[in-house]
Formats: C-alpha cells, sequence, structure tokens
C-alpha cells in the first residue's frame, strides 16, 4: 500500500480538503466505474481482512490492513470481503460505501486534531466535506437532488444515446420569458452529478447519459468523447455493462 499516503500531511484546511476529494474520487471509482476490477480483488477465498483504501491522487487500492499499531492514519473497515458472497451486490457495494464515508472523515478529522485545527477550522472544514454527496449517494444514485430530473430523462428516451453536451433540463410548462426559463435551466443543471465522481455538472464539460441506469457521467470519467458518443446507439455506462448474475 503507497499512493503516497503515509509520508503526506496536509496542515491547512483546504489542503485536509482536497485530500479528501482526492480519496473520496478514488473510492467512488472503485465502487462505479471500476466496480467489476474491484469486486474480483475482494474475493474472500483469497486473503483475509481485506480493506479498501482511497489516496489524494484520486486512485484506490484493495489491500491488507496496515501493520502498524496503532497505525499512521485511522484505518478503513477491516474484512470487506467476507460479506460480499453472502449479501446482493448493490446491498454489499452500499455497505462498503458506507463505511467508506465514515473512513474518510475520519481521516479529514484526524488531521485536524494533529494539526491543531480550532473549532472555526473544523466548522469550515465539515462544511465543504457536507457541501459534497456521500459515497453512499453516488453510488445508490441517490446524490441527485432535482427530482424533476427522472421523469425529465425518460421523457427524452429514444433509440439514440443520451448523449449532449449538459444533461437536459427537467421540463417547465408556461415560461414566457426566456431568460427566466434560462436561469431555470442553469439551476436544474448545477444539481445534476456525475454518477462516476459525484461532482457537479459544469456547461463547459461533456457529458453523456446511461441509456440503461439513466444517470448521467462525465465523459472524461467514462472515457468517452463527444465524436465517439456519436456512434453509440445506446450506451452503458461501465457499472450496468459490468453487471451480471452472482451467484
Amino acid at each position: 500500500m503507497d499512493g503516497g499516503a503515509a509520508n503526506y500531511n496536509p496542515r491547512t484546511v483546504e489542503e485536509v480538503f482536497r485530500d479528501f476529494k482526492g480519496r473520496r474520487a478514488g473510492l467512488i471509482r472503485a465502487l462505479t466505474t471500476d466496480v467489476e476490477d474491484f469486486y474480483q480483488q475482494c474475493d474472500p477465498a483469497e486473503k483475509e481482512n481485506l480493506c479498501l483504501y482511497g489516496f489524494p491522487s484520486e486512485q484506490w487500492e484493495v489491500n491488507l490492513p496496515a501493520e502498524e499499531v496503532p497505525p499512521e492514519l485511522p484505518e478503513p473497515a477491516l474484512g470487506i470481503n467476507f460479506a460480499r458472497d453472502g449479501m446482493q451486490e448493490k446491498d454489499w457495494l452500499s455497505l462498503v460505501a458506507v463505511h467508506s464515508d465514515a473512513w474518510l472523515l475520519a481521516v479529514s478529522f484526524y488531521f485536524g486534531a494533529r494539526f491543531g485545527f480550532d473549532k472555526s477550522d473544523r466548522k469550515r472544514l465539515f462544511n465543504m466535506i457536507n457541501d459534497l454527496p456521500t459515497i453512499f449517494e453516488v453510488v445508490n444514485g441517490t446524490a441527485k437532488n432535482n427530482p424533476k430530473e427522472k421523469s425529465s430523462v425518460s421523457n427524452h428516451s429514444s433509440t439514440k444515446s443520451k448523449a449532449n453536451a449538459k444533461p437536459p433540463p427537467a421540463e417547465e410548462e408556461g415560461l414566457d420569458d426566456e431568460d427566466e426559463d434560462e436561469e431555470d435551466e442553469d439551476d436544474e443543471h448545477g444539481e445534476t452529478l456525475c454518477g462516476s465522481c459525484g461532482e457537479n455538472y459544469a456547461s463547459d464539460e461533456f457529458w453523456i447519459c446511461c441509456d440503461i441506469c439513466e444517470k448521467w457521467f462525465h465523459g472524461k470519467c467514462v472515457k468517452i468523447t463527444p465524436a465517439r458518443a456519436e456512434h453509440i446507439k445506446q450506451y452503458k455506462c461501465p457499472s450496468c455493462s459490468n453487471k451480471r448474475a452472482r451467484p
């Protein structure tokens, strides 16, 4: 286990938050985009007490826990592989996601305690973290804050892949003022979250929607370019492409 974690000590609120976001991005990738690889690495027959680590570099790793007692940093949940074959895959991933959320908070506030964050610093750090959806919310698709988005996507279904420079806004009726309409559209887009990294929509980025689970993704997160999307009749995100019946 490396990832630069052992020697990396963020000392300010901003540095700790960047550390949090990097680790979070790696964990989300493991549980969404790279879920097939993650599932296979958690085979309970191979090793014992496996942990899922996220690194500031946005990478992830399944490995044995640290040998040091006490460890340099708080450790993730032990033995995530033991429950894998005794649960439905979705439930197991949700369980790992919840423990990953708890671990991220533990690491961030460990740094806060170690480097003497006062009450104001701790509150600011928590608020910055709390503005992001949890890993559990991203993995379960509940991170979308716009209740109209689901029906909007369904109404736009067609044989052509839902690939756009931006997600479609929820449909509004009775709005004659174009400025008001555009303002509402921007607000609705801003609440759309990437199913891979969990970050908000940005108007200058290419997005694509999965025709199966109807989640939106940054093109860069799922390695789809606008040119490639033009030739896709039905887009399946990595999670839907890798889904198969589990014993």
